[in-house]
């Protein structure tokens, strides 16, 4: 009765702890892991309700202007800004671009519609050494649940992985589980919800590495802060209720 009193203790208490392993990024990994980069699969299709900004750059600025619209300095809104700054991209896909007309960007990355204008310009001979840039001015994510910083981020970066995602919400906290990160991904009117296990670098290799506009983290709690949200309480009272059971026991094998 003794031994198996003492072996309860000692599991309550081992049990209320994480071990190394849970909080380790990449525990898989060291110094002699080299990689190429794969960013075949990061084709980050336009979709509706994406806002591009247009940038055609030449030698000569003057020459650029009719392709450019010009940078407004207004009492409006940021959405409202963004807007009138840019292309946005409704459900016919199309968007009306000066002096080409009607363009289709439907199943274009950016990358394949900035080269889809330079190649227009320069075969109905507009422009000659122009560079075209494009960018979403409302690429956005969300991070959930156990990180320092939960919210929805803004940003320009067509290469932004999950782990700059985190970051950007101040990492997760000791009571997030690094095994159990859930991505909820819309694409072409499909929804997917990935699971990743940032211990483990499989990861790195697949598709929803790359964070993608609209994306949606959410870093689940482990087992000890779903434990001091329930029945047993804070971990405070976890450390009393070991410290009665340890008294307890002492009591009973000392008798």
């Amino acid at each position: 009765m003794k031994n198996f009193l003492v072996v309860i203790v000692v599991v309550f208490v081992l049990a209320s702890c994480s071990t190394n392993s849970q909080l380790i990024y990449l525990k898989d990994t060291d110094s002699n892991n080299f990689n190429k980069v794969d960013y075949s699969n990061l084709r980050n299709n336009i979709e509706p309700g994406d806002i591009l900004k247009i940038d055609v750059q030449t030698i000569f600025p003057e020459a650029a202007l009719p392709y450019n619209i010009p940078i407004l300095n207004s009492n409006f809104s940021n959405l409202q800004v963004l807007k009138l700054e840019g292309y946005l991209i409704d459900e016919s896909m199309m968007i009306n671009y000066p002096v080409l007309g009607e363009l289709s960007v439907e199943d274009l990355s950016l990358d394949q519609l900035e080269n889809k204008i330079t190649q227009l310009l320069l075969e109905g001979g507009h422009l000659t050494n122009h560079i075209v840039k494009i960018k979403r001015l409302n690429s956005k994510f969300t991070v959930l649940g156990q990180v320092h910083n939960p919210g929805t981020f803004s940003n320009i970066d067509e290469k932004l992985n999950i782990l700059q995602a985190l970051g950007y919400a101040g990492d997760l906290t000791i009571e997030g589980k690094r095994k159990d990160i859930t991505l909820i991904r819309e694409k072409n009117g499909i929804r997917k919800i990935h699971k990743i296990d940032l211990t483990n670098s499989d990861f790195l290799s697949k598709a929803h590495y790359q964070i993608r506009n609209n994306d949606v983290i959410i870093v689940n709690p482990n087992y000890s802060k779903v434990k001091s949200a329930g029945f047993i309480g804070s971990s405070s009272s976890i450390a009393s209720i070991s410290s009665l059971l340890l008294s307890v026991t002492l009591l009973i094998i000392n008798k």
